[in-house]
């Protein structure tokens, strides 16, 4: 996978624990992407290579800047060094952008939900710029439907509304707040959860049925929304989900144990001892040795393996049809035999 080296030409505060990067674009090599995909940023921390993927907030051809956006998460060491360390004029290396979490341009879609948590509201703030601006999507009207603890909590909130009173005849905002907001203001606001069926009962059913809906938040809310949206009929590809992590099933690891295998990589064997309930990615970077990954929830094919013996399984990981037999997740996979050998 290509790699470019990026200058951070703007730090931006968005909340008190939320920072965007803002990146220049190469001079020669212009980075390309779409609305709602992601870009992995890589660091080296105390003498370990860390990969990690943020969504981005920019918008191509809206933003000049290469945009993403990182909250600090608790014990979270690379975003909390992103939050602490990363300075302007930082040189950081990406992977090239990638994600499905996009919009289909050729598809005319009039009515499209975007569905958010926290900093779920990244990978959204992207495709909401995106149709807004884009000419072709003049008619498609947005609806954002956005869950924080109160004003001071929710990311892009000024933009939002900015973007709101320039775009009053085809964006609609709804923030749900789950504490009491500490300022006035006119948004539409309720207290509470995000309640999809609360939201949808203001809406046409046959123009659910068309719509497009993206959700990007934690499992809870992402289960809520598709088990209201079942009740429209709607088509499998007019929902999207953006996934941070991996939902795992504790009775999934029923019969994996701690094993040792054999790991092929760059035509060097290595024996790795694979404690229970850490995948073979984790148990490898763990013994330092740097295999290619990016999304960590089993979205992407960066850490792909091959399974050339024994038996191994893939756990918390949405069907995948673009995978051979023999072909394997590395983020997401778990020895069952003491014979596993994986190539690289």
């Amino acid at each position: 996978m290509n790699t470019y080296t990026l200058k951070v030409i703007e730090i931006r505060k968005e909340t008190e624990n939320t920072v965007t990067l803002c990146f220049k674009q190469p001079g020669l090599k212009k980075i390309k992407y779409l609305a709602g995909q992601y870009l992995t940023l890589i660091f080296r921390i105390n003498g370990r290579r860390y990969l990690r993927p943020y969504s981005f907030s920019s918008a191509p051809g809206v933003d000049s800047f290469l945009e993403v956006t990182i909250k600090r998460v608790p014990n979270g060491l690379v975003s909390n060094y992103i939050n602490d360390v990363v300075a302007i004029g930082d040189a950081i290396e990406v992977l090239q952008p990638i994600g499905d979490f996009v919009f289909p341009v050729e598809r005319k879609i009039k009515h499209v939900f975007l569905w958010g948590v926290g900093s779920g509201v990244t990978p959204l703030f992207s495709l909401l710029k995106f149709i807004l601006n884009e000419e072709s999507l003049s008619a498609t009207q947005v609806h954002l439907v956005y869950g924080n603890h109160n004003v001071e909590s929710s990311i892009f909130w000024d933009t939002l509304h900015i973007l709101q009173q320039k775009f009053s005849d085809r964006l609609q905002i709804t923030h749900f707040h789950t504490r009491s907001q500490q300022k006035e203001n006119t948004a539409i606001s309720i207290l509470g959860r995000i309640e999809p069926q609360q939201v949808l009962k203001n809406y046409d059913s046959d123009m659910i049925k068309e719509s497009l809906h993206y959700i990007c938040g934690p499992s809870d809310l992402k289960n809520n929304i598709k088990t209201v949206l079942a009740k429209y009929d709607l088509p499998k590809e007019n929902v999207f989900i953006e996934d941070f992590e991996l939902v795992k099933d504790p009775k999934d690891f029923i019969g994996i144990e701690s094993r040792r295998i054999i790991l092929n990589f760059e035509n060097k064997e290595t024996e790795l001892e694979v404690t229970k309930g850490k995948s073979i990615l984790e148990a490898a970077l763990d013994a330092a040795i740097e295999l290619p990954y990016s999304c960590q929830t089993g979205n992407c094919n960066t850490c792909k393996g091959q399974l050339k013996s024994g038996e191994t399984k893939m756990i918390g990981i949405q069907e995948r049809e673009d995978l051979l037999e023999d072909e394997y997740l590395l983020c997401c996979t778990y020895p069952l035999s003491d014979n596993v050998y994986i190539e690289v």
